[in-house]
């Protein structure tokens, strides 16, 4: 019977201490396994961006010199095969010209057994019927002379063009693996920059800014160009007209200024070995390499650089003070 005042026991109380009790003895979960990885923190973003920055660098370099590889392949490629047309047909008029030769002696009655010899197919056959008949004059075995030649040249046109054929399908091949890991690299770089807020979309139709620095002649021409691109956004194999990467940047800009630049970081670099100057003697103008060469701006005067940087940014001026990159040296075009 309840006691007058007191509560009514609900008869609950021993499954709730029971629940309670459960809960306590249930094993401690590690926070990985319950929760999402926590985000990094802005310094971590920051740290773990320039490491990627330094690396893509590296990828791009390796993506564009793949690129002129494929395309110097393919040049080479298409030269040979168009080669390997005209000899063709120069074959084959040679061979039209052996044959009407034949069949016009035979009617001439002058020769013998040219019925064989005109039904062969190949031209190595018609060419020892031809040895063996011994009834050419002089120039008619001039012509036989040049046929075979001519023959001789043909294989090793066909053998030079598949050589050259197989070489660009390597060079295709190996664009591709490069391409797939800058891809990875930006998609990777895009991600820490929109974390950070910090990814800049750039407009590829900016008419970018004007030139007031000290340069002059074919400097001057192509610091115009490089800061007439300012604001277009970066994009790794970039040449123009709507964005641009590092190397493409400054060979647009010198070609602007009537010198002609090799595509690459790398062979710019290598390009300009009669042409270093000294970091303590730049002048507006000069090439200016990072070390381990994986990228490259233009000095603009008065302690200004201008260059398209890295994944998530644009063309922009900047002091060559906060250009956050190791320096191995300067090429003056």
């Amino acid at each position: 019977m309840a006691v007058a005042g007191m509560p009514k026991s609900s008869g609950r109380k021993p499954v709730a201490v029971g629940l309670v009790l459960a809960a306590l003895l249930l094993p401690i979960l590690p926070l990985g396994d319950a929760l999402a990885e926590p985000k990094p923190t802005i310094p971590q973003a920051r740290k773990k961006l320039a490491k990627l920055n330094e690396q893509a660098d590296k990828i791009v370099e390796k993506y564009n010199q793949a690129g002129e590889k494929w395309k110097k392949a393919r040049k080479k490629y298409k030269a040979l095969n168009d080669e390997l047309t005209r000899q063709n047909a120069k074959v084959a008029g040679l061979r039209e010209e052996l044959v009407t030769m034949a069949v016009s002696s035979y009617q001439l009655g002058g020769l013998t057994g040219w019925e064989s010899l005109v039904g062969q197919a190949h031209p190595d056959d018609l060419l020892s019927g031809l040895a063996a008949a011994d009834q050419l004059s002089a120039s008619r075995a001039q012509s036989v002379s040049a046929f075979d030649e001519a023959n001789k040249t043909l294989k090793a046109d066909r053998d030079r063009a598949k050589a050259a054929l197989a070489e660009a399908d390597r060079t295709r091949d190996e664009l591709a693996a490069e391409k797939a890991k800058a891809d990875k690299m930006v998609k990777a770089q895009t991600k820490l920059l929109r974390q950070l807020g910090a990814f800049k979309t750039g407009d590829p139709n900016s008419a970018g800014i004007a030139y007031t620095g000290p340069a002059s002649g074919n400097a001057r021409a192509a610091l115009e160009f490089a800061f007439a691109q300012v604001g277009k956004p970066y994009r790794y194999g970039g040449t123009g007209p709507d964005s641009w990467d590092c190397s493409g940047l400054t060979q647009a800009a010198w070609r602007a200024g009537g010198v002609t630049l090799p595509r690459t970081t790398w062979e710019q670099w290598s390009w300009g070995a009669s042409r270093r100057v000294s970091l303590d003697e730049l002048e507006p103008g000069d090439l200016i390499f990072s070390e381990g060469l994986g990228h490259l701006s233009m000095y603009a005067g008065d302690g200004k650089i201008v260059h398209a940087p890295q994944t998530g940014d644009v063309v922009k001026v900047v002091p060559l003070a906060a250009y956050g990159r190791r320096l191995v040296g300067a090429v003056r075009p």
